[in-house]
């Protein structure tokens, strides 16, 4: 037994015991012959750092994978970091601005070289960020969606999938960054509230017997119009639809067409269709016959003006920004006379009607998103989503909490090609070459492609790279070492002296191993896939976790995770949303400085409720280090009583009615925790935990066991229960190292010198053997009592120290327990029926009685207590005035709501309170 420190201080273990973990191998399978058990971590960007989000998500799967360990499965928890293609090509080209270096520069290669150097020197920070969080990962075999063994599978995934005629080359509209100068994910795509305008105009017809007229919040799309669409039920058109109108400034004929799109009771019901230029036009444009080669394209990639394959925009308008041809455009409208004035409340005229226009910005660049028109690697999304749908209908992946299937139905029902294509220089270039005649050859090597072309072919390999996604949906299987482990579930590792996680050259393969050392087997696929749990945030439900179902399902035939648990997000105090333009962020590092890691932990674990997001809130994680310090203090105390480790799993044999109930609350808690975890509900497996710790085993079991320890009047030194004492500690630091696994790897060693480490004991095994109603019934009576005492000693503002008589009239307390009423509840039992003032306790149908006269001014206390009680009746009633204000409640923010929801509950459980005080003093 080593004596603990008097203060608990969490820097000085954490360093310590994360190092002896990972030194030791304690996060590597190594169980022959035990249930495999495998997870994998959503792949942070290389470029990253530790954010509240992070802790999350990490905090929740370092939970299970530790539960798992301590079940005794080989529990293997998958690491590495995503390329993260468009980040980590602006860090180095910011990097490499500070030299007055470009890009464009250097060749490909040189480039793409300088970004292996910066990963090697810079890359990967939030990695051992990770191990400042505790996280109990396989560093040995750390992935990277660019080794050299995942991309040899990210090459074959394309080119089977390009076989199959499941990915394609196609011509559509993607998000296009001018900024950066490549299409992006909806996920890149941040949408703003900017001030704009709504300008309207009137486009003739082509026979000048009329016109029409349409609105638009970009009225230099115009340039390339191709058709006015109208409702097909539109009665107003219904004559017009098939008639052309002549654009004005172009004089291009387009057709009016019916189609849905249109909302008839939206300004005047027509619409302009651009279809190179919006999504929702784009899909009117080929409804109405029109082909993608036929679209105009008035835009380059750095959202200049350029001209339509027409050639029928003025040359005035050539070369010009968005925002300079919008003011050109509306000019030479106006100039025309088909700019429709907006007259506004005064009966003033002007060019346009003020709006405020969602818009869609760059995430990264901070530039405006243009809907392009270009040519694009796609993949058939809605053939491959078929099985995932069925898949989760069928239940062979649930869903957790259930509340998103529907979510994940109705998206992937209509799920749209997905655009796999990048115009960037790092990442999986992809595996197609260009023959000057247009025809493609995609195949894994140029030597392959060269050879479908024929000799004399002359062919370049395209120059995009493929969507960060598209490898990272193959991180279930992928980093299990498919394809080369697909037949053989066990390789030799090539990779000598990574243990760290570190391979000799930074590309190569870093296949899995148990041990990082040369010659060494490793599982590889076998009992590995499916995965048995993937945690993730609701928000990439769509871009990583289907995608990931898509790809399992089709190259594996099996789903890549019998479980998806998804969780909710980290948000600011007052609800809203994390974002640095708001300066609320947190840094969990910064919170681990004051408060420690298991803090941290427990609270992302308590705080974590199916279907919620969590408002972050410091001093929640300050209560959870006040936890950890309850538990060190108590586990000093057990020290210095001569209580140490258990030297059983099973329970000692007990014969007080206090030792069996504690061992039967422990029992209880174990059952507890156990369900919570299998329906994955951290926060009911954290409460569980936290009210057995602090209430029944520090507050109430080892005050009850202290005369017994002490060897007083009451009680004698009792080896059972200093038996009883460290077999429930035990069982406490078990059941807690999932979330705190610091402070209990700790404790563990300092009760008593162990075999092995914490994080490989055994899972406590509920018995209900261990169970004796009868003695958890007469300690409950006990404390019920105990409880009721000092709830009307607080009530009635009794001095702590006063020990004053407590009556029992004609009821009575057992024997066995009513020392420990006597001496927790500092009173003094007496026999007969209290006379004078007395405040009534009601304890299992009988009526006792605190005697008051001499202890309190009665008249001082009835006047303080009605006054309080006026006060909180007061603030309830107004507070419930308030809520019942419709108005209020439908137009109040919800933060504003939920607190005087809140604050009228407090106020009405003060006033209950204060009555029952009153009603005690007659």
């Amino acid at each position: 037994m080593t004596e603990l420190p008097k203060t608990f201080n969490p820097a000085a273990i954490e360093s310590r015991w994360y190092a002896h973990w990972e030194e030791n191998g304690l996060f590597r399978p190594d169980r022959p012959g035990a249930e495999p058990w495998t997870i994998v971590n959503p792949p942070p960007n290389v470029t990253g750092s530790l954010h509240i989000g992070h802790a999350l998500d990490n905090t929740l799967q370092d939970i299970l994978t530790r539960h798992a360990r301590l079940k005794g499965k080989d529990a293997l928890w998958v690491v590495g970091t995503d390329h993260a293609g468009i980040a980590t090509q602006m860090v180095v080209e910011r990097q490499m601005a500070l030299s007055q270096q470009k890009r464009t520069d250097f060749t490909r290669d040189e480039f793409v070289d300088k970004v292996w150097t910066w990963k090697a020197e810079s890359g990967g920070q939030i990695t051992g960020q990770l191990r400042r969080l505790g996280c109990s990962m396989d560093w040995a075999n750390e992935r990277f969606t660019m080794d050299e063994g995942f991309s040899a599978a990210v090459l074959k995934v394309f080119v089977d999938l390009h076989k199959e005629g499941l990915l394609y080359r196609d011509k559509r509209l993607v998000n296009w960054d001018p900024g950066l100068g490549t299409a992006i994910s909806d996920l890149e795509v941040e949408t703003r509230e900017v001030r704009g305008h709504f300008w309207k105009l009137r486009y003739p017809l082509a026979d000048g017997s009329g016109h029409i007229e349409v609105a638009t919040t970009r009225p230099e799309t115009m340039l390339a119009d191709m058709a006015v669409a109208v409702h097909p039920d539109d009665a107003r058109y219904a004559a017009l639809v098939g008639r052309d109108v002549r654009l004005p400034i172009t004089g291009r004929l387009i057709p009016i067409v019916a189609d849905e799109h249109a909302d008839p009771a939206l300004g005047s019901g027509a619409v302009k269709i651009t279809p190179g230029h919006d999504f929702n036009d784009f899909e009117v444009g080929r409804r109405a016959g029109m082909k993608a080669g036929e679209m105009l394209n008035m835009l380059d990639a750095k959202a200049r003006v350029v001209q339509t394959a027409d050639g029928l925009i003025p040359p005035e308008f050539l070369g010009l920004s968005t925002a300079d041809a919008r003011a050109a455009v509306v000019t030479r409208l106006k100039a025309e006379g088909v700019l429709v004035p907006h007259v506004d409340k005064d009966g003033a005229e002007h060019d346009s009607e003020p709006r405020t226009i969602q818009t869609p910005f760059g995430d990264r660049s901070g530039v405006v998103i243009e809907p392009w028109l270009t040519d694009q690697w796609y993949v058939d999304a809605a053939t491959l989503a078929k099985p995932a749908i069925e898949a989760v209908r069928s239940g062979a992946i649930r869903i957790v909490p259930k509340t998103w299937e529907k979510t994940f139905f109705n998206w992937m029902k209509n799920i749209q090609p997905w655009c796999v294509s990048r115009q960037l220089w790092w990442g999986h270039r992809i595996p197609a070459w260009f023959a000057e005649d247009g025809r493609i050859f995609v195949a894994l090597t140029q030597e392959e492609a060269q050879a479908q072309a024929g000799e004399g072919v002359a062919l370049r390999q395209d120059e995009d790279v493929l969507d960060t996604w598209f490898s990272s949906a193959l991180w279930p299987f992928a980093t299990l070492g498919w394809p080369d482990a697909q037949n053989d579930p066990f390789v030799l590792s090539e990779v000598e002296g990574h243990a760290n996680g570190a391979a000799p050259d930074a590309r190569a393969s870093t296949s899995l191993s148990t041990n990082g050392g040369e010659g060494t087997r490793a599982p590889q696929l076998a009992g590995r896939y499916p995965n048995d749990v993937l945690v993730s945030g609701f928000d990439i439900l769509f871009f990583w976790d289907a995608r990931m179902m898509m790809q399992g399902l089709h190259f594996m035939k099996d789903v890549p995770f019998r479980t998806l648990y998804l969780h909710g997000l980290v948000r600011a105090a007052d609800g809203a949303k994390m974002s640095k333009s708001k300066g609320n962020t947190v840094d969990p590092l910064g919170l681990i400085d004051r408060y420690g890691a298991d803090a941290l932990r427990f609270f992302m674990a308590a705080m974590e409720s199916q279907g919620r997001d969590i408002k972050m809130d410091e001093r929640r994680v300050e209560g959870y280090r006040n936890f950890a310090t309850k538990l060190w203090n108590a586990s000093r105390f057990a020290q210095a009583n001569g209580i140490g480790g258990s030297e059983t799993l099973e329970p000692p044999a007990a014969t007080s009615a206090v030792n069996k109930w504690i061992v039967a609350e422990t029992v209880a808690t174990v059952q507890a925790v156990d369900l919570a975890l299998a329906d994955y509900r951290f926060d009911a497996a954290a409460n569980a935990i936290y009210q057995f710790v602090w209430s029944r085993f520090c507050d109430w079991y080892l005050e009850l066991i202290k005369p017994v320890l002490s060897g007083d009047e009451r009680g004698s030194i009792d080896s059972e229960t200093k038996a009883v004492a460290g077999w429930v500690l035990d069982q406490i630091l078990v059941l807690l190292h999932p979330f705190m696994p610091f402070i209990t790897e700790e404790l563990w060693h300092a009760l008593a010198a162990r075999e092995h480490d914490l994080i490989v004991a055994h899972w406590p095994q509920p018995d209900a053997r261990a169970l004796d109603p009868a003695a958890q019934q007469e300690v409950a009576g006990l404390i019920d009592l105990i409880e009721n005492v000092r709830a009307a000693r607080a009530e009635l503002n009794v001095p702590p120290g006063a020990r004053i008589a407590l009556h029992t009239g004609t009821g009575s307390v057992p024997a066995t327990i009513a020392p420990y009423v006597e001496r927790l509840a500092r009173v003094t039992l007496v026999p007969d029926e209290a006379e004078g003032a007395r405040a009534p306790i009601l304890w299992k149908a009988q009526t006792f009685a605190l005697a008051l006269e001499g202890v309190i001014d009665l008249d001082a206390e009835r006047a303080r207590l009605t006054k309080a009680l006026a006060a909180a009746q007061k603030e309830r009633d107004a507070l419930a005035g308030r809520l019942g204000n419709a108005s209020f409640v439908e137009r109040a923010k919800p933060e504003a709501v939920e607190k005087a929801r809140a604050d009228h509950a407090e106020k009405a459980a003060d006033a209950d309170r204060f009555a029952a005080a009153l009603s005690r003093l007659g």
